[in-house]
């Protein structure tokens, strides 16, 4: 694919980028596609996966109390805990507003190790990346599920994949974490400002018709996915029948605002 060569054009040391169908065919794949890249909050659609999987092994229900008076685990995973953005502080009632949280996820991330008794990083590995062969990606030791996971191109094309025709999980409860959790909720998309609504599924954000987006203006609304401040995304694209992934190592800004939303629009074009 000849607009994956546009990541040349980022102003950052190292980047790669790839398309893949839920086939699990790549499309088209530019740059060191084997480099792993800190993933900053792409680590929450991994650490999402990996909840659902307890969920469906009966470890936990989405449902169950979680985090602040209030909250469950569906409303951390949704972001409407009421939890501050990085700190364990109770900002509004849950359900009440979308307050992106990486506490909510390392609150979260607790719950789950509670209930299975086993700490979170190896539960990740164990129910998603080791099914998956996504050797090159952790979630060391103490870090957080919100934001300290290591991946790959290559690796997060599997899981890119494995959310486009699931294997690990029911489809119906992919199609369930695609789906908008508390309709309506106003919030801040991190790096975007003020959405209203701020739509959100379980661990991955919906596009809907915020604006502005990372995303390109001729994304569908059904596109979900994350984007993480390592200057890295990942979208599903249900309409095109593909997913992109784009890893870099310069820190989101004003750089990535400008470069994705067209990159998108070239993929989709030549999709």
């Amino acid at each position: 694919m000849q607009s994956l060569a546009l990541i040349e054009n980022w102003p950052v040391p190292t980047a790669a980028a790839a398309v893949v169908r839920a086939d699990g065919t790549v499309v088209g794949a530019h740059g060191p596609t084997g480099h792993r890249f800190a993933l900053a909050s792409v680590t929450k659609p991994l650490a999402a996966y990996a909840v659902l999987v307890a969920y469906e092994e009966g470890a936990v229900e989405l449902d169950e109390p979680a985090g602040p008076e209030g909250s469950t685990v569906r409303h951390l995973l949704a972001h409407t805990s009421g939890l501050a953005f990085d700190e364990h502080r109770v900002m509004a009632p849950a359900g009440t507003r979308r307050l992106y949280s990486n506490a909510g996820f390392e609150v979260l991330g607790d719950h789950i190790a509670k209930a299975t008794d086993i700490p979170f990083g190896e539960y990740l590995r164990q129910a998603v990346l080791e099914p998956l062969g996504m050797a090159a990606t952790s979630l060391d030791g103490g870090a957080s599920p919100a934001k300290d996971g290591v991946s790959t191109v290559d690796d997060l094309m599997k899981f890119a994949a494995e959310v486009q025709a699931p294997r690990l999980l029911d489809p119906r409860t992919v199609a369930e974490a695609m789906s908008v959790v508390h309709p309506g909720l106003k919030g801040v998309l991190p790096g975007y400002g003020h959405q209203s609504p701020n739509d959100w599924g379980l661990g991955f954000e919906i596009r809907d018709s915020k604006s502005p987006h990372w995303t390109g203006s001729s994304s569908s609304p059904r596109t979900f996915g994350h984007f993480g401040q390592a200057g890295t995304f990942l979208w599903v694209d249900p309409d095109a029948g593909a997913a992109c992934v784009a890893l870099a190592d310069r820190a989101f800004g004003p750089w990535a605002v400008e470069a994705w939303p067209p990159f998108t629009d070239a993929v989709l074009a030549e999709l």
